[in-house]
């Protein structure tokens, strides 16, 4: 337990914060676009935020820590602003796909930032490699669907 600090517990809490705001995102997607293959996709991602959360939380209070509850003041900004884009474009699908991609890899970035603390309990450490290793798969497939479009 000395391997957690209260840094790590501020950097999982934002994280975990994200991943909420990763999800609202993911379900507001799937409410604005039509192609059936796109809904299911941020549908898919936005369970996955879901449980990622749940674990994230899981591992905080594993180590007597407190959850931070809520998305920040950037993600409700970001997911009214795919409103906007929606009602806008022309495209809007392909504007969807370019923001979940966006979104993507800035969370790539983020859990980098974090499994680069050099004291990450093992445990920590294992949950988010395997999110972050998810969240590529799911990079993959939708720049995959992007070309598609």
């Amino acid at each position: 337990m000395s391997t957690y600090t209260e840094k790590v517990s501020s950097k999982l809490n934002d994280l975990l914060e994200k991943t909420y705001d990763a999800e609202k995102g993911f379900k507001k997607a799937a409410e604005n676009v039509k192609n059936e293959a796109l809904k299911n996709y941020f549908s898919k991602k936005a369970q996955e935020r879901y449980d990622f959360g749940h674990e994230l939380k899981s591992e905080i209070k594993s180590f007597g820590q407190e959850v931070d509850k809520g998305g920040s003041a950037l993600g409700s900004a970001h997911r009214a602003w795919m409103d906007v884009k929606n009602v806008l474009s022309m495209d809007n699908e392909e504007s969807m796909l370019e923001e979940a991609i966006r979104g993507e890899k800035s969370a790539l970035d983020e859990y980098q930032d974090v499994l680069n603390e050099s004291n990450l309990p093992p445990s920590t450490e294992s949950i988010l490699l395997k999110q972050k290793n998810q969240i590529q798969s799911g990079l993959n497939t939708i720049q995959r669907l992007e070309d598609l479009n």
